[in-house]
């Protein structure tokens, strides 16, 4: 077809490299792996579960890195994208590595998501785009494949919401078929019939293995991991370090607009 190779060329030419980019989020997850294991010291929480989970409130001060043109290429603004929220023209674009039986997954979507809504997706000023991460098994690829049928009924923020509505057991039923459909039904999703239909098939597949794959391309072993504008962040972190963090984007990108004038 006409256009193909070049269309292709370009395309690996805004991948980043995974030799360079994985060294970023490697010194993130180091961090974060030593303040799991004091908190599990400390308070005596249980950090087991099969699959890694970053812990709720590590520090970035250290482990924080400048964004990075390479892992800012993998935003996708795409205005047809149901797994994605807020304008494609946002100036912040957060791009969050999830699975739906993480807990501190469910602690930033319960916490900090709504806030960030509030503040900044309901304002023009970010757009945060959803990525499958299925790290815990069986049901953690369930669960990612239910919510991207419910994105073709564009409910996935729906189902979302309720997946995260309250802590579920790992790996015990919670997102087992029949729970799925429950939360797929609770979540305002009409064709049922078609809802099974997609999760079981192989474009939902692949569009969990494009997701999984792009995040283990730059290193992200733990759930949640996020990119800001290019610059990751790992785990459930306080409300504040988010805001911080996208103000701080926010006006980098004014900056550069007012500087392109």
């Amino acid at each position: 077809m006409p256009g193909t190779s070049a269309t292709s060329a370009s395309s690996r030419a805004g991948r980043p490299r995974p030799g360079r980019t994985r060294r970023v989020f490697a010194v993130i997850v180091l961090t974060a792996a030593v303040a799991t294991a004091v908190l599990a010291l400390t308070l005596g929480r249980d950090t087991t579960g099969g699959g890694t989970a970053a812990p709720a409130t590590v520090s970035t001060s250290e482990a924080q890195e400048p964004a990075n043109p390479e892992l800012l290429a993998l935003v996708r603004r795409d205005d047809s994208d149901p797994l994605a929220l807020g304008s494609p023209e946002a100036p912040v674009v957060l791009i969050e590595y999830s699975d739906f039986q993480c807990p501190f997954c469910g602690r930033f979507a319960r916490e900090t998501k709504p806030d960030l809504v509030r503040d900044y997706v309901d304002k023009g000023i970010l757009r945060i785009e959803w990525r499958n991460f299925p790290v815990f098994g069986a049901e953690s690829d369930q669960a990612a494949r239910a919510g991207w049928a419910a994105g073709q009924q564009n409910r996935f923020w729906q189902f979302h919401d309720e997946a995260y509505a309250e802590p579920r057991r790992r790996n015990a039923g919670d997102f087992g078929e029949d729970n799925l459909i429950s939360m797929a039904r609770k979540a305002g999703i009409q064709d049922l019939a078609r809802f099974e239909k997609d999760m079981a098939s192989d474009a939902a597949h692949q569009a969990i293995t494009r997701d999984s794959e792009e995040g283990y391309g730059i290193g992200v072993t733990s759930t949640p991991a996020f990119l800001i504008n290019g610059r990751p962040v790992l785990g459930a972190q306080p409300t504040d370090v988010f805001t911080d963090l996208i103000d701080e984007a926010a006006e980098q990108a004014r900056q550069q607009e007012d500087g392109d004038e």
